[in-house]
């Protein structure tokens, strides 16, 4: 008995396993394709005809590829990669989407008696789907995984339910039979993306956005002539679309912790520098412009929990942003229309409406910023 384990190690060496593909879709738009397979065999090029790798004509580079670190290996796959990831086949309604690389992990060479079995991580975006008068067709996906890197097993499942996988064992380069996507999964149209995220943009400033709709309330209520609240609502669009970027991209990150009290300390600054200055200076626009850049950071963390869909990324984020404009407009044109018989005198505008209105924002402001800091 003990005399047949080098061979069993032996067969488990040379034994052509199949792939194990992962395709999980999201509701972000995308498609994440995570391929476990013996990442040597397909940069050889060892097919399905073969199920003994000493059987195949790359068996001699198949045995190189084997002993090479991962380092070395992933150098090797790198020099093939466009051409591999080019041969599978993912298809939307036949049409054949292009996938993109991700990363790869590639485990240490380890025991050589034992194929190692390495993940390849790729992407692809979901087409919008097509349309027909006022309904969409629903979208069909297939995979192919071609027959010289040997046969798969494809799991095809939806992000929100990983354990409900419709699978499929493959052979020979067979295509998948055609998976229905959820019209949940269906990448939307640009129009139906501009229109959503611009009205979600708004709805966040109004009427959820009770603490922006006060701090914009402050720049409005410094002066009655127009280009003082020119000047600082540029500088705060400014800034708050700077970091709202910046946010979403990964590029900056602060705890949501710090800046909600920050956020409801700038509604407190600016009403209490209404009650003491009546113009306009350099010292406010520059103010403004740094609580722009918290506010868009707190803009950031309500366009993540809403999810931007990977297909369409920047069309979201462009978009969410005209929506908080559009927003912060029709406040100020509210107040403008609440208070426009009393600009021609400014002096009473000042102490029936400017003083009190700051002051009471202020208050609001201390309330939220303690409900932030110790609640």
């Amino acid at each position: 008995m003990l005399s047949l384990l080098p061979l069993m190690q032996s067969a488990e060496a040379h034994q052509l396993r199949p792939a194990i593909v992962n395709l999980e879709f999201t509701q972000n738009g995308s498609v994440k394709v995570h391929i476990q397979t013996n990442l040597e065999s397909l940069i050889a090029g060892i097919n399905s005809n073969h199920d003994d790798t000493d059987d195949s004509p790359q068996a001699e580079r198949y045995n190189q590829l084997r002993a090479l670190s991962s380092k070395q290996l992933s150098s090797e796959f790198e020099l093939v990669a466009e051409a591999t990831i080019s041969q599978f086949n993912l298809a939307f309604d036949s049409i054949k989407s292009d996938l993109s690389f991700v990363k790869l992990g590639i485990p240490e060479t380890g025991n050589l008696n034992k194929s190692r079995l390495s993940d390849l991580y790729l992407l692809a975006l979901i087409p919008p789907a097509k349309q027909q008068t006022d309904q969409s067709v629903n979208q069909y996906v297939t995979w192919q995984y071609p027959q010289n890197f040997g046969n798969n097993i494809a799991h095809f499942f939806y992000d929100k339910t990983p354990l409900e996988k419709t699978s499929h064992w493959l052979t020979k380069g067979a295509t998948s039979p055609k998976f229905e996507l959820n019209t949940a999964y269906v990448a939307k149209p640009f129009s139906q993306v501009a229109i959503e995220y611009t009205i979600l943009g708004f709805e966040h400033i109004v009427p959820k956005g009770t603490d922006h709709i006060l701090f914009v309330l402050g720049l409005f209520l410094l002066s009655v002539r127009l280009r003082p609240l020119l000047l600082q609502v540029t500088a705060f669009t400014l800034a708050h679309s700077i970091t709202l970027g910046l946010t979403i991209y990964g590029a900056i990150s602060l705890s949501p912790s710090v800046i909600e009290p920050l956020i409801a300390l700038s509604i407190v600054a600016v009403g209490v520098e209404n009650v003491f200055v009546k113009e306009l200076k350099t010292r406010r626009v520059v103010i403004v412009f740094l609580f722009g850049l918290l506010h868009g950071m707190g803009f950031a963390g309500v366009l993540s929990g809403l999810g931007l869909p990977e297909s369409d990324f920047l069309t979201a984020l462009i978009f969410f942003n005209l929506g908080v404009e559009a927003g912060q407009l029709a406040v100020i044109a509210t107040a403008f229309l609440l208070v426009f018989w009393l600009l021609k005198n400014p002096q009473r505008y000042r102490q029936w409406v400017v003083i009190p209105t700051s002051i009471l924002i202020s208050l609001i402001g201390i309330l939220w910023t303690y409900e932030r800091v110790f609640l």
